[in-house]
């Protein structure tokens, strides 16, 4: 705590003495100061105790003290030390009756205490003020690196918000609340979406403090702070708090920054590794190496080719990276939010996008196409600004082996969309019917029958059912757990059943024209 009068009151050396105010002694004093000037307010900044022995005041006028008095008060003097025995006998009864009327602290101080004295104790006891703010600042910057290594952000946040007497919430790129502390603050935090938004809109490092009635049920006074160091910021704090913080919480609120700032640049370098493991998944995908992409996908793909997924392609014509990167931002945080793994590689002026089908992340990306083509219709966007210039294109749910199909159906989409001036369209919108029904032809059903006809006579023998596990496997994209589920027998199983298949038909089902065949036949007859 600061030095109060209080304190300086109370302080044995001084021997100070109060004759009005009383009931203001708690008042925090920001320097003691000597001034015999008639009117000293031109030099004081407020928070002084102002000490006189009135040299060139007529203090027994009760008129002038009246307005010397009001004048200090006015400029935010927050004591008046009268030193008797040296102009004056005993303070003056004008100079205190005017110190009771504006309710200003005053003090007498006694010939044998030197104004120095008064101010040496002020000046001490500010640096001790100080020392132990800057102490506790180092213990809080110790206790909130502590928790960053050893909680994450959570535990950084939960330590800050003890050390504010408050609390403190994270959001991520796109302004959604990713952590707080304590618990019940995440509601409060989310009403502040707005503004963090505005936030990203300034350089960094930005901050602003906003609160009040306007914002909360409670009069907190919230700072903003910006953290990452790139132009656009990648993520930002809330402190809330019932007052600005004081000395040792500020070291606090700024090692939590320096912390997360350092967290969120060491996610940017991690996030770019893990987009170069995503970049070999995808070529290798699109080399149809579906084993191999499984191998270099590891766990941290891996759950992504064991369902099926769509693929995006997006493009931002007039060198839109910030466009990119504002869906890359979109899809990724909704992944995040969800606990869902998302692929993301960025090729040049494209956007390539793994997504699981029905995840949050492909819905995220259908949601912000839907709200720029929204924006667009409406002519909120200006015509030729980067927002205008984004294409996506959207393919059909498949699987690891059909990823290079999937890619072009979402090339395809793209194309129209560019050529009908859609920001988004889905292959599957690209058709209105189906070519099921043409399989009714005769000729189609015997060459169906002529293909399948092998896979049958094994059958026939009972020596396994080789149809129906081509069928499964197939119709879950060659996702061998799942379709070893429906079928109820061993993945090892399935795979030794679809390498009879490749024997007896002497086809590789690698080839995605041979997949197609094969799953028109099963379409095609009658058996199906």
């Amino acid at each position: 705590m600061p030095p109060t009068l209080a304190s300086l009151v109370h302080h044995s050396a001084l021997k100070l003495t109060v004759r009005a105010g009383e009931d203001r002694l708690d008042v925090p004093v920001r320097w003691a100061h000597v001034s015999e000037l008639a009117d000293p307010v031109p030099y004081m900044e407020g928070g002084e105790l102002l000490l006189i022995t009135a040299l060139k005041l007529d203090a027994e006028d009760p008129e002038a003290m009246r307005r010397y008095v009001k004048r200090l008060v006015g400029a935010g003097v927050v004591g008046l030390g009268f030193a008797v025995g040296v102009n004056y006998e005993e303070i003056p009864k004008a100079l205190v009756d005017a110190a009771e009327l504006e309710g200003l602290p005053l003090l007498e101080v006694p010939r044998r205490t030197p104004f120095l004295a008064i101010s040496k104790a002020v000046s001490a006891a500010i640096a001790a003020d100080q020392y132990r703010a800057v102490t506790a600042g180092f213990a809080a910057q110790r206790e909130l690196t502590k928790q960053a290594l050893t909680a994450g952000p959570e535990g950084l946040l939960a330590a800050l918000a003890s050390q504010v007497d408050g609390w403190a919430a994270l959001y991520d790129a796109s302004g959604t609340v990713v952590a707080a502390a304590p618990e019940w603050a995440g509601r409060r935090a989310a009403r502040l979406t707005a503004e963090v938004e505005r936030l990203r809109e300034r350089p960094a490092p930005a901050s602003a403090v906003v609160g009040g009635p306007d914002h909360f049920d409670h009069d907190d006074r919230v700072e903003l702070h910006s953290l990452g160091t790139g132009r656009r910021p990648r993520a930002a704090l809330a402190v809330g708090t019932a007052a600005a913080p004081g000395t040792a919480e500020r070291y606090a609120v700024h090692s939590a920054i320096a912390l997360l700032t350092l967290t969120t640049e060491r996610s940017r370098s991690l996030h770019a590794a893990e987009q170069r493991i995503g970049a070999a998944v995808l070529r290798m995908l699109l080399a149809g190496e579906p084993d191999h992409a499984r191998a270099v996908a590891g766990d941290l793909y891996g759950g992504l080719l064991d369902a099926p997924f769509r693929v995006i392609v997006a493009e931002a014509a007039h060198g839109g990276g910030e466009t990119l990167g504002g869906l890359a931002e979109v899809v990724e945080s909704a992944a995040a939010r969800s606990g869902e793994t998302v692929l993301v590689v960025p090729e040049g002026e494209r956007l390539v996008v793994l997504g699981a089908d029905g995840g949050q992340a492909v819905l995220a990306c259908g949601r912000h196409a839907a709200a720029l083509e929204q924006a667009r219709t409406a002519g909120a966007v200006r015509e030729g600004c980067e927002e205008n210039d984004l294409v996506v294109g959207l393919s059909a749910p498949a699987g690891p082996i059909a990823a290079a199909a999937a890619y072009k159906q979402a090339e395809q989409a793209l194309s129209v969309a560019r050529r009908r001036g859609r920001v988004l369209v889905e292959h599957e919108q690209l058709a209105a019917g189906s070519v099921l029904p043409l399989l009714a032809d005769d000729a189609v059903k015997a060459f169906a029958d002529g293909l399948l006809r092998a896979l049958r006579d094994h059958d026939a023998t009972g020596r396994g059912d080789l149809v129906a596990s081509l069928r499964a496997w197939l119709s879950r994209h060659g996702q061998w757990d799942a379709a070893a589920a429906d079928l109820g027998v061993h993945r090892h199983t399935l795979r030794y059943r679809m390498r009879r298949v490749e024997e007896i038909l002497g086809r590789s089902l690698d080839d995605p024209d041979v997949r197609m065949e094969l799953w028109l036949a099963l379409k095609a007859t009658t058996t199906e």
